[in-house]
């Protein structure tokens, strides 16, 4: 099962999506497999990180920031070689086991969609394999 999802964006952030990967699971009535969450942008990506503490977010987009800064060097024409960057680490999609019919996430983790380069209008994947 695959389903594509449409989501509008700010300038740079890091947007909840667990919930939506959580209903699509149960949707699917998959008890044992996977769950593939995918972007196909290139200064957007998808991350796994802790879900409790609003500040973990704002601090990671703050350690990206650093260690890609905008540089005047960079000859990319749309001036966002900075997104590409932070895109590149991220990287553009997570697996996540499921088990019993539920994600096999730890306690803190969350599923975030990483917007570098907004605000725009994105796109996002969720694929569902088991039985």
């Amino acid at each position: 099962m695959t389903r594509a999802y449409t989501i509008h964006t700010e300038r740079e952030q890091l947007l909840p999506i667990t919930d939506a990967v959580r209903k699509l699971v149960k949707e699917s009535g998959v008890r044992e497999g996977s769950c593939l969450v995918y972007c196909p942008h290139t200064t957007a990506g998808i991350t796994i990180n802790e879900n409790a503490d609003p500040d973990v977010a704002r601090d990671l987009l703050l350690g990206l920031s650093r260690a890609f800064p905008d540089r005047s060097e960079f000859r990319h024409a749309e001036g966002n070689s900075a997104a590409h960057l932070k895109a590149t680490a991220v990287g553009s999609s997570v697996t996540v086991p499921i088990l019993n019919g539920e994600l096999l996430l730890g306690i803190w983790q969350g599923i975030y969609f990483c917007e570098f380069d907004g605000p725009r209008t994105r796109k996002f994947y969720l694929q569902v394999k088991g039985s």
